[in-house]
């Protein structure tokens, strides 16, 4: 008959392999979830007979959330950075990633998502986007957070004509899709 394996030792593997996941995830986290590329290999040169350091990876911290943008769960939508962070409860960003805002732009100031539209629909510059969160209007212009269908960045806009979308990423814009419920404080700063 084989030897009965203890519970304590199934918990204990459990637990390790917990860590390690955990481990990995984080450092996906830390790198922003983006490929990091690969630094160039060394060529050579006079001095390949001797052994110096090689230069530490360089990782670049993504940029603080604005201090002049609230407390609690929130969205912040830097206007100046064409940035966005989501806040935890405790007020600490849980992701950030750039926009493409439209010509019309809201005023600094606090609002919320006042209506959510899962279905692709055509946007103002005719591309198919989705994951639609509208939040304010200004100079009778709704503008709300989505992400184009297919991914791609918005093309420049056309001279005369008002748009109101803050365009994503395609992930950053599920990510934000799955954050930001109806009622969700977005806090707007310059």
């Amino acid at each position: 008959m084989p030897a009965r394996i203890p519970s304590w030792a199934w918990v204990s593997g459990l637990t390790a392999a917990a860590v390690v996941a955990v481990g990995a995830l984080a450092a996906q986290a830390d790198q922003g979830g983006h490929p990091v590329a690969a630094s160039p290999r060394p060529s050579a040169s006079a001095s390949a007979g001797r052994h110096s350091p090689a230069a530490p990876p360089r990782h670049t911290a993504p940029p603080a959330p604005p201090s002049d943008s609230g407390t609690g769960r929130r969205v912040v939508y830097s206007l100046g950075q064409k940035r966005v962070w989501l806040m935890d409860v405790r007020g600490m960003p849980t992701r950030t990633f750039a926009v493409w805002p439209g010509t019309v732009s809201p005023d600094p100031g606090a609002y919320a998502i006042s209506q959510r539209v899962a279905d692709p629909t055509k946007g103002s510059d005719g591309v198919e986007i989705e994951h639609i969160l509208y939040f304010a209007g200004k100079s009778g212009v709704f503008v709300a957070f989505s992400n184009a269908v297919d991914g791609s960045s918005p093309p420049p806009v056309a001279e005369g004509i008002k748009t109101g979308g803050v365009r994503t990423g395609k992930q950053d814009g599920a990510a934000l899709w799955a954050f930001a419920d109806k009622g969700t404080r977005v806090v707007v700063v310059p």
